[in-house]
């Protein structure tokens, strides 16, 4: 009896360094895996403005009727992040709250863009408790923003500088375009490249 009962405390301590060794094996694996992976980041387009040039002050009027300009400078405001949604698209209105979110988090003045029916637009506003925000709807900033897709977002400075831009579909996409402005770079998908082209 006591023979048995030594026999399967090796055993079970056999069994818990194999499961060590594994777990050891797998947190290795998971690693290289991460370190293979690209990270995701906004899509960019050729289309628009340029990341680094100036955003020329568009005119442009909120859904409320207060007359606004969209880009140029605009003094004790940092940073800026232009919103494109569309009531009609279902990606958009999974955003916004975490655009929201992000803005508050990253103390962004953040402003809604959209081309819709009013009325589909006062509607998405009262779902999504856009009220405290600027809401621009009209046809003039995504043509001169060029956006063809959506959902879309662009940072600018204070000066109206487009820092990056691309299409969005979640927070770390969003955030794809702040890391990009703090690393000096037009997107997370040129600085890829430029990894690749070093290693190759």
């Amino acid at each position: 009896m006591l023979q048995a009962l030594l026999v399967s405390t090796v055993l079970s301590w056999v069994v818990i360094l194999l499961l060590g060794v594994a777990l050891l094996a797998l947190a290795r694996q998971v690693g290289v895996l991460h370190m293979r992976v690209a990270p995701a980041g906004a899509l960019t387009t050729s289309a628009g403005p340029a990341v680094g040039s100036a955003a020329a002050a568009i005119p442009a009027t909120t859904i409320e009727g207060t007359e606004t300009t969209v880009g140029g400078h605009l003094h004790g405001v940092p940073l800026r992040l232009l919103m494109f949604v569309s009531p009609s698209c279902p990606l958009c209105k999974n955003l916004i709250p975490v655009a929201k979110s992000f803005a508050r988090d990253e103390r962004l003045q953040l402003v809604f863009i959209g081309d819709d029916d009013v009325a589909a637009q006062r509607q998405m506003i009262a779902e999504h408790s856009l009220g405290g925000y600027s809401f621009i709807n009209g046809p003039e900033v995504g043509q001169a923003y060029e956006v063809a897709k959506l959902p879309y977002a662009v940072l600018m400075d204070e000066h109206g500088t487009i820092l990056s831009k691309g299409l969005v579909n979640s927070r770390e996409h969003l955030e794809s375009l702040v890391i990009a402005h703090e690393m000096g770079i037009r997107s997370v998908q040129d600085y890829i490249g430029k990894l690749k082209a070093v290693v190759n």
